[in-house]
């Protein structure tokens, strides 16, 4: 008689183990419905423990949950943005770009719950959980442009694209996530491109930016396909002027 196969130990887990399990289930749940609609009931079913258990690890209900879930949501957002300061600059933006939108593409129709706000559990605490990310974001843009002392213009240019990356972020998400994820990341990139070479023909220190950036880009790379593209565009503009 063949004996039954032995039935693996339980383990419990430890406090970081837990609260991180528990997160785990909220962000997933709050990625498929927005959090007014999720219930603590939700989280404990998904996470396969008691409603109390959820209670003793966020005694202040589902909105200390929520914020939670959104702060562990936006520290993986504000690391997307990070790259080992080497190769061309569009390079290092397409990669950071990758993971962004990758972000997005998992957490589907609750990206605009997570990080745009719009909820009836939205506070004073997520809004600045949510603002963080943006600002960590243009840091790290500034950071890949070398620039310790970034003036208004630049700043401003910088978080203009970051508003313009979440913006377009949604509504590929309202578009049936169309362009393909490769498509819209060249996109964005090609915008920041344009974006702070306009701001170069305004400002002197964007403009010693950008040409420091180009110097490290290439031939073949998103500015000399972009360039290409653009050239007759621009040419048929100037003979109308």
């Amino acid at each position: 008689m063949t004996s039954a196969a032995p039935t693996p130990a339980y383990r419990r887990l430890s406090v970081e183990e837990r609260r991180s399990q528990l997160l785990d289930a909220a962000l997933s749940l709050f990625a498929q419905r927005a959090p007014e609609e999720v219930s603590l009931d939700d989280v404990a079913e998904a996470a396969g423990v008691s409603r109390p258990l959820v209670y003793r690890y966020f005694p202040g209900g589902k909105q200390q949950l929520y914020e939670a879930a959104l702060r562990s949501a936006a520290e993986e957002l504000e690391h997307c943005f990070a790259e080992p300061p080497e190769g061309a600059l569009t390079e290092r933006l397409s990669r950071a770009l990758d993971r962004y939108l990758a972000f997005v593409d998992q957490h589907d129709a609750g990206f605009s719950a997570l990080l745009q706000g719009g909820s009836v559990v939205e506070t004073s605490r997520t809004t600045a959980i949510v603002d963080g990310v943006r600002r960590a974001a243009a840091q790290h843009i500034l950071d890949h442009l070398a620039v310790r002392d970034p003036g208004l213009k630049l700043r401003t240019t910088v978080r203009m694209w970051i508003t313009a990356v979440e913006a377009a972020s949604l509504i590929w998400l309202d578009e049936g996530k169309e362009p393909p994820l490769d498509e819209l990341r060249d996109w964005l990139v090609e915008q920041f491109v344009v974006t702070v070479a306009a701001t170069a023909g305004r400002d002197p220190q964007t403009a010693a930016v950008v040409k420091s950036a180009l110097a490290g880009e290439t031939v073949d790379g998103v500015v000399g396909s972009l360039a290409r593209r653009m050239l007759p565009v621009i040419g048929d503009a100037a003979r109308l002027l």
